[in-house]
């Protein structure tokens, strides 16, 4: 199959496609459930599937806040970093998938999402956005840069937010022999359409020192 993704990204349609398969290819990709704290106190709580680690050093991470709020104007996450300057990303273990999605409503912005989603509320070290305390990882970020990108084909705005991760939370059980076991952790990835994966085992590849040495090779 091939086809032309067309300037409002709608080319599929054309193949006989009713979904985009992009976010289907693209995968799995982290969850950034992100929380900030609103210029009125309002805590926020939502994930978003474009996330990702962009550089070690110095750590910096970014995510995607495409589209509006359904009150109009920004979403909630991305207003409060504008405020603000700062925001954490919690990972999604496999128990909170459902409050995870459960923060994902589109709810006021008058609405606490860890309230919402029945989760606890603990405080974070650097930033003053709260963390989620069921999750077993947190990363406090203070924002570096926001940037603006071409908009949809129906208007719709998108900014991808690039932070700079100053302080990070691990639970203690998840270092074994200093390292972090993430299959213990079983984050949660976002695949395409309404599919999720959990990360259940992994292996390990070693860098090949150059020469190469091909398989059977002394």
């Amino acid at each position: 199959m091939f086809y032309e993704t067309g300037e409002d990204g709608l080319g599929h349609r054309t193949a006989g496609l009713k979904h985009s398969p992009m976010n289907a290819i693209v995968a799995p990709r982290p969850i950034g459930w992100i929380s900030t704290l609103g210029r009125d106190g309002v805590p926020n709580l939502s994930p978003f599937s474009y996330f990702n680690a962009v550089s070690a050093h110095p750590p910096m991470v970014m995510f995607a806040a495409n589209g509006s709020h359904s009150e109009g104007g920004a979403k909630d996450s991305l207003q409060n970093v504008r405020d603000t300057g700062e925001f954490v990303v919690n990972i999604c273990s496999e128990e909170l998938a459902q409050q995870m999605n459960d923060s994902s409503t589109a709810a006021p912005r008058a609405i606490d999402e860890f309230n919402v989603a029945g989760l606890t509320k603990a405080p974070s070290r650097i930033v003053k956005a709260p963390r989620v305390a069921e999750a077993p990882a947190h990363l406090e970020c203070r924002l570096i840069k926001i940037v603006e990108l071409p908009p949809s084909s129906t208007g719709e705005q998108n900014n991808t937010v690039i932070g700079h991760v100053v302080a990070v939370h691990i639970r203690d059980d998840l270092v074994v022999n200093g390292r972090v076991d993430t299959v213990k952790m079983r984050p949660v990835g976002r695949l395409g359409y309404f599919d999720y994966v959990v990360v259940s085992q992994s292996f390990e590849i070693l860098r090949p020192s150059w020469p190469l040495k091909k398989a059977g090779q002394g």
